[in-house]
């Protein structure tokens, strides 16, 4: 009954491709994790964010493979580890056979864990599957950040698959400006968080500048430098930014990540665009 569930939940997707069948899979499993975790006390210590939490509890458009959290307040002696068999339990009612693999390294303030699964594929009635060889493996990584800036909001929303539970989010404004910090800290394009910051300025969110301001000073390149940010000077950072980028190669990082029918929109990705956008922000 309980692995029916999962292939009920599955079919609502209505998936057109054997990519979209995979991103439904995990997001399906990356909902019965945080209702796992739900189960626990977990959220008593610890804030969902990232691009999950805005594609389950906010509604962006797009797929997201990781399930990212930060303490909602500092705690060195915070351990990932006591949760993972509370985890491992509900995955294997749910017909799962899940290898979770600890990668916590005491030396770093973000602990992380990886869960593997290829046990599913063979007994889910799946529309597409691959020509040759196995499905794929589904891939989760836990990050769980137990020094996180101060100065985020919360809001507790519930879940309501596989069962009801309730977790501690970051409000929105708190993601947007942990959002506009990996935009201007990371030293990498990925072009989900660009997509990402389209969702925020489309919906007019306000950013979290006390959260920014906090972030900015404990990693990147203003670290240290106690900046106390406004609207302006993350306007001006961001414009800064977008004519240094070539559009075409970050679009193309989101493209397995979005439905096929939302694809067009990523031919309009230039400067031109993402400069509107910013003068959006509130």
């Amino acid at each position: 009954m309980s692995l029916e569930i999962i292939q009920q939940r599955l079919e609502s997707y209505a998936c057109g491709s054997r990519i979209e069948e995979e991103q439904a899979i995990r997001e399906i499993t990356q909902e019965v994790v945080l209702a796992a975790l739900g189960r626990t006390e977990f959220f008593g210590h610890a804030a969902f964010h990232g691009g999950t939490c805005l594609r389950i509890f906010y509604g962006m458009n797009r797929f997201s493979e990781d399930l990212d959290f930060a303490l909602r307040e500092p705690d060195g002696e915070f351990s990932l580890a006591e949760y993972l068999a509370a985890i491992a339990e509900e995955l294997g009612i749910y017909g799962y056979d899940f290898e979770i693999s600890d990668r916590t390294r005491p030396d770093r303030a973000v602990q992380k864990a990886f869960l593997k699964d290829d046990s599913l594929g063979k007994v889910l009635r799946l529309g597409f599957r691959a020509r040759t060889g196995p499905m794929r493996k589904i891939r989760i990584k836990l990050e769980v950040d137990t020094n996180p800036p101060e100065g985020s909001g919360f809001e507790v929303k519930y879940l309501d698959f596989p069962f009801v539970s309730s977790m501690t989010l970051h409000d929105a404004p708190s993601l947007f400006a942990g959002k506009i910090h990996a935009l201007l800290c990371r030293q990498y394009i990925k072009g989900r968080d660009w997509y990402d910051f389209i969702w925020y300025t489309s919906a007019q969110t306000e950013i979290n500048l006390t959260l920014l301001s906090a972030a900015l000073d404990q990693t990147g390149p203003w670290q240290g430098q106690r900046l106390t940010v406004d609207t302006d000077w993350c306007k001006s950072q961001l414009e800064q930014k977008v004519r240094q980028i070539d559009w075409s190669a970050a679009a193309r990082d989101v493209q397995a990540f979005i439905k096929p029918q939302d694809q067009p929109s990523l031919d309009l990705w230039s400067v031109d665009l993402f400069t509107a956008q910013i003068d959006k922000i509130v």
